[in-house]
């Protein structure tokens, strides 16, 4: 079980403007903030950060990873996904069946970071 997932931003503003608008459908709520990051909380205890790199060097993507965000039923994989692109993520799938019961849309938020959003069943 993953406890929390953290993503490098250049800009915290935009980022956590961004996070609270996608975050929302999810009903989580922002729990611990500094000024160097923000958390998010999620219901079932799990948190998404931002955050700006320790080493003071530029955020960047790593190459193959991606953050998926489960929801509860496909209806709520089509919100999330909806929202996104309305926040000006790039998208990268748009939502819908992958395979025997998988339903999915893929996503880039605004500094790169790749994310899914999906329901199984």
């Amino acid at each position: 079980m993953i406890g929390y997932v953290t993503l490098g931003t250049r800009d915290m503003a935009r980022g956590a403007a961004y996070y609270d608008a996608l975050l929302a459908e999810f009903g989580a709520t922002r729990g611990w903030e500094t000024d160097r990051f923000i958390a998010w909380n999620f219901t079932n205890g799990q948190m998404l950060l931002i955050i700006k790199p320790i080493n003071g060097e530029d955020a960047t993507v790593g190459n193959g990873m991606m953050v998926s965000l489960q929801a509860t039923s496909p209806a709520q994989v089509d919100a999330v996904y909806a929202r996104a692109m309305a926040l000006g993520s790039a998208d990268e799938g748009a939502a819908g069946p992958r395979g025997d019961g998988f339903y999915a849309g893929y996503f880039r938020d605004l500094d790169g970071n790749k994310l899914a959003v999906y329901h199984m069943g």
